[in-house]
């Protein structure tokens, strides 16, 4: 009945009591009358379903366990309206009928930054031209002087700052002047730079102004010097004005010139290609009107991967692999410019002067040690001239020296005075020449504000 509790009927409906019980209705639907069959046909729909219901939700003990490796019964299907299921079959409908979607072509942001990587070269961009071989020449000439040399940089603004240069007992100034004073100020920003520079015992004033064009597509540059009237009449005729057009794409520059120069229009141009990503070449030509002279010198760079001491102690295998790493990464790839050791070898001929010169930088040690060679022939007098550099940076100084083929030794030693940003830099310079028999010592400050 429905008052006794569930612990009271678990054992009261158990399997022996359920089958005797059936059986006893039976006969007596079998034996009895009409009436009485009737009365046991409810008897067995209604009590015992109700008892067997009751048995099976009102139960606290847990359900015995399947037999070992028996396969779990699926879950009862839930029951939906009618509403429901035409709803749910008309979905599953329209879901097989409609095709995915197509991909979207640029869509996302990985298909963003895909086809901007796509975009990108492999070959970079080889820099101005005038710069093709400065990075060599400047391990092999080396900015020596004698005397003192003192300069004292004011940083005004973020964007304005002055120099203050003194030049005193010193014989490399070409008018024979023994001592020299200039003024320098510059203001820059992100769109260019105006610079000027006054010599007021020579009365002479240069001047640069870059600024940034269409956009930064293109550079602008405007150079001039001029001297104050009842001068030197060389100096006058030195008087220049000279304006440059630098542009650019993403593996090759170009430079424009016109002006005026030795009394006379200037016309050139120069370009600069990069072939490969380790290969790159261009010329330059030049017309001065003047002298009615042509020039024009063509130059080819080329730049690769070396290795580095700490491979030569690796593995046969790890060397390899190392080195056909480094044979893949290109001269502005992220690998270079993570600071592998590189060497670069720049050719250039002058056919004004017939002169063929020959560069070699090789990094031994990045941002350590850089050894350079340069070689000047000319193929019609057979003339040339070898020169050996080396520069070495330690955490607060860096020392330069070359040496050419005459005997020639050049060294500058340059050293900070402190760990603080701005602190004043100490220069050290000497020369001998063994050759003429002559010495050149220098010292100099540079002292930032």
């Amino acid at each position: 009945p429905p008052s006794v509790h569930s612990s009271q009927l678990c054992p009261v409906l158990s399997s022996t009591h359920t089958l005797h019980f059936t059986h006893e209705l039976e006969t007596s639907y079998t034996m009895g009358t009409s009436s009485s069959k009737e009365s046991v046909r409810s008897t067995l729909s209604t009590p015992f379903v109700q008892w067997q219901g009751i048995q099976r939700t009102q139960c606290d003990a847990p359900p015995p366990l399947p037999p070992p490796g028996a396969v779990p019964p699926p879950p009862p299907p839930v029951e939906k309206s009618a509403n429901e299921s035409k709803d749910a079959a008309a979905a599953s409908t329209t879901t097989a009928a409609a095709p995915p979607p197509p991909p979207t072509a640029g869509g996302g942001e990985d298909d963003s930054i895909a086809n901007a990587a796509a975009m990108v070269s492999s070959v970079p961009n080889p820099g101005p031209y005038e710069q093709a071989s400065m990075d060599c020449k400047r391990l092999t000439s080396l900015d020596t002087f004698d005397g003192m040399r003192v300069d004292i940089n004011k940083q005004l603004s973020p964007f304005m700052a002055v120099v203050h240069s003194f030049w005193l007992g010193t014989s490399m100034i070409p008018d024979g002047r023994n001592r020299t004073y200039t003024f320098l100020t510059q203001v820059a920003d992100e769109a260019g730079l105006l610079m000027a520079r006054i010599d007021p015992e020579r009365g002479s004033v240069d001047g640069r102004i870059h600024r940034a064009l269409l956009g930064g597509l293109a550079m602008g540059k405007l150079q001039m010097g001029v001297s104050a009237p009842g001068g030197d009449e060389q100096q006058a005729a030195n008087d220049q004005l000279l304006a440059e057009l630098d542009f650019g794409g993403m593996t090759w520059t170009g430079n424009l010139k016109y002006g005026s120069m030795g009394g006379g229009l200037v016309f050139g141009c120069n370009y600069f290609q990069s072939i490969t990503p380790r290969l790159a070449m261009g010329g330059e030509g030049m017309y001065i009107s003047a002298n009615s002279n042509l020039l024009s010198n063509y130059s080819l760079k080329y730049t690769m991967p070396v290795s580095s001491p700490s491979d030569e102690d690796d593995d046969a295998d790890d060397s390899i692999a190392a080195a056909a790493k480094k044979q893949e990464a290109a001269p502005g790839s992220l690998e270079a410019a993570a600071g592998a050791p590189t060497a670069t070898m720049v050719a250039n001929y002058n056919s004004a002067q017939g002169l063929l010169a020959l560069n070699y930088k090789r990094d031994v040690t990045p941002n350590r040690v850089t050894l350079g060679a340069e070689l000047q022939c000319s193929p019609m007098t057979l003339d040339s001239q070898v020169l050996v550099g080396a520069e070495f940076k330690l955490t607060r100084s860096k020392m330069s020296l070359c040496v050419d083929g005459t005997g020639k030794v050049q060294s500058c030693l340059e050293t900070k005075l402190g760990m603080q940003p701005g602190s004043p830099t100490l220069n050290f310079s000497a020369e001998l020449d063994h050759g003429k028999d002559s010495m050149k010592f220098g010292y100099g400050i540079n002292i930032d504000g």
